[in-house]
């Protein structure tokens, strides 16, 4: 429902560790609904924006994952994202919110702690725009 169509497009990077994959994206939060938004507590804005993570063996099949990060800009201005798990069938998402200007060139640093065991650090980059 939420981001149940993120997930194979090309809007999502996926990472492969064996069977284990892991699929990431970022986004403008104005992409999702708004009765999404507030079923899930997701504030939407021009300038707010949602990192999406999930890991699974199964398509579809979520795992159980503490998920923690940093989004940093050209400056080296840091947002701690506090990821927060929504789930949708067997699905598990971990979303976090973000800020941002227009143009901006964003990394995003994120450590995935898989059942409290294998851990996995992912790192991606996107430039964000403000759609007016």
């Amino acid at each position: 429902e939420i981001l149940s169509g993120l997930v194979g497009s090309e809007m999502c990077i996926r990472d492969r560790y064996g069977e284990l994959k892991i699929f990431y994206s970022a986004f403008p939060s104005a992409f999702i609904t708004a009765d999404i938004a507030k079923k899930n507590n997701i504030v939407r804005g021009i300038n707010r924006g949602v990192v999406n993570i999930s890991a699974m063996t199964q398509l579809s099949k979520g795992l159980n994952a503490t998920v923690t990060g940093v989004v940093s800009n050209i400056m080296q201005q840091n947002q701690t994202l506090s990821f927060s798990a929504i789930r949708e069938g067997k699905s598990i998402y971990y979303i976090a919110p973000f800020k941002f200007e227009n143009e901006d060139y964003l990394t995003f640093k994120v450590n995935l702690k898989i059942d409290n065991s294998d851990q996995y650090d992912i790192k991606f980059q996107k430039l964000m725009y403000i759609d007016k």
